[in-house]
């Protein structure tokens, strides 16, 4: 198998290997949500806080049906560690499929009920049409997201993280100009940013499927051999499809959250999507560390080297604590500034900053909820962590909006539930962690 592009985790420095890893993902990641972050701030500054707060309303659906990509990186991770060249063969012309059919479903369920989610939503009326149109235009690129997140899972599982960043840099600028050309040259509103995005999202796609046809080692995509392989989709599926379903419960108790936002008006909706695109970038930095843990599990497991897992997992959770703590304290302390990067509104500026006093000092338990999740999905146990997630955040968050918010019936009683899911879902995730390595140490 070439080493070009590749990192092999199974072997050498644990730091220098994860640090190699991780840097080009939370680059990836950051230039991913400048997609979003420039819908934001380009219909902040130049369309209005109620075209604002439309996209925003959104942004709990947008990332309904992304998950199952971490069942091609583990599956594709554990071939590359054990060097069975003919099983990621298999692996790579199933993903890209699925990533297809996938896509097709999607598109046809968001065009059917993008509406009728956002009445559930509770969307004011002012706000509800540009919704709608934001959202019917996203779903039209749905496939090409999917193709693109499948394919950079596979380049991932081999280490290759610095490919996928070159695309999303070239991606990154084209959405840009095509945000500022649409909505201020064509005075397109929201649909003009909706368009800018899908347009990038299909240039990363169609860039990244021509990279991996010219791919000469066991990575090489061919288009005639696009098909299912069944074994590789079961384990795809067994691994992903529990990821997918926790991206999907998430949805539902942000959409519960998003609703509640959503009484208190366009001005909160408008500062809570401002403030909400800033957290990403934190949630993604951490998450290039969490995306690391996946890698180097999976790799190791196929290689079976479970005795660098422990440390490895130790090192990249520290980094995550680190990255946690010093933006969140450099986020809050420039809050207003970053802020009126997207809204010049005094009023949806103060609504932006009832969030983040809450979020930044604590975003850092966030990073360390996912890192132990992908640890142990990493390992093979995909289904715990999911269940974790599922009833810490999930199902506590709809209880708590559901009881405690009417109670106390606040901004800051909605957002206060963020940091007490995090801290539920992490202890539990620890101890589920310590459990499966002890389990895998003693078969040993």
């Amino acid at each position: 198998m070439s080493k070009a592009n590749q990192i092999n985790m199974t072997e050498g420095s644990i730091v220098k290997n994860l640090l190699k890893f991780s840097i080009p993902i939370i680059f990836s990641n950051v230039l991913q949500l400048l997609f979003h972050a420039a819908d934001v701030a380009v219909i902040g500054r130049f369309a209005g806080s109620t075209s604002l707060a439309a996209v925003g309303s959104v942004g709990s659906l947008v990332n309904l049906f992304v998950g199952i990509s971490a069942g091609v990186n583990v599956t594709a991770g554990r071939s590359f560690g054990a060097k069975d060249s003919n099983k990621i063969q298999k692996i790579v012309h199933t993903s890209i499929s699925l990533s297809i059919i996938f896509g097709i479903m999607i598109t046809i369920l968001g065009l059917t009920f993008s509406t009728p989610l956002l009445r559930l939503m509770h969307s004011p009326d002012d706000v509800l049409p540009l919704s709608a149109t934001y959202l019917r235009i996203y779903f039209m690129g749905i496939t090409a997201t999917l193709i693109y997140n499948f394919c950079n899972a596979l380049l991932n599982s081999k280490g290759d993280t610095k490919r996928g960043l070159y695309i999303l840099v070239s991606a990154g600028i084209l959405n840009l100009i095509l945000n500022l050309l649409f909505v201020i040259k064509f005075k397109m509103d929201v649909a003009g940013v909706a368009l800018a995005t899908v347009i990038s999202q299909v240039y990363s796609a169609v860039f990244i499927i021509i990279l991996l046809i010219r791919e000469t080692g066991d990575y090489h995509f061919s288009i005639k051999k696009l098909s299912l392989d069944i074994p590789s989709l079961g384990q795809i599926i067994k691994i992903g499809l529990p990821a997918g379903l926790q991206g999907v419960m998430f949805s539902i108790s942000n959409i519960q959250i998003q609703s509640s936002i959503n009484s208190f008006g366009t001005t909160l909706i408008a500062g809570n999507a401002a403030a909400c695109s800033l957290e990403d970038f934190l949630y993604q930095s951490m998450g290039g560390f969490s995306a690391s843990n996946l890698t180097f599990c999976s790799q190791n497991i196929g290689a079976k080297k479970t005795d660098r897992i422990k440390k490895g997992i130790a090192v990249s959770l520290l980094f995550t604590f680190a990255t946690g703590v010093l933006l969140g304290a450099l986020f809050l302390i420039f809050g207003r500034n970053l802020l009126g990067i997207y809204t010049q509104d005094f009023n949806v500026i103060e609504s932006g900053m009832k969030r983040m006093i809450v979020i930044m000092p604590t975003i850092f338990i966030c990073g360390f909820m996912h890192g132990l999740g992908n640890s142990i999905r990493g390992i093979g146990h995909s289904l715990m962590p999911t269940i974790s997630i599922t009833i810490g955040c999930c199902v506590f968050r709809v209880f708590w909006i559901a009881v405690i918010f009417p109670i106390f019936n606040t901004p800051f009683n909605i957002f206060v539930s963020y940091p007490i899911s995090w801290f539920i879902t992490s202890t539990t995730n620890l101890v589920f962690f310590l459990y499966y390595l002890k389990k895998m140490n003693s078969k040993e």
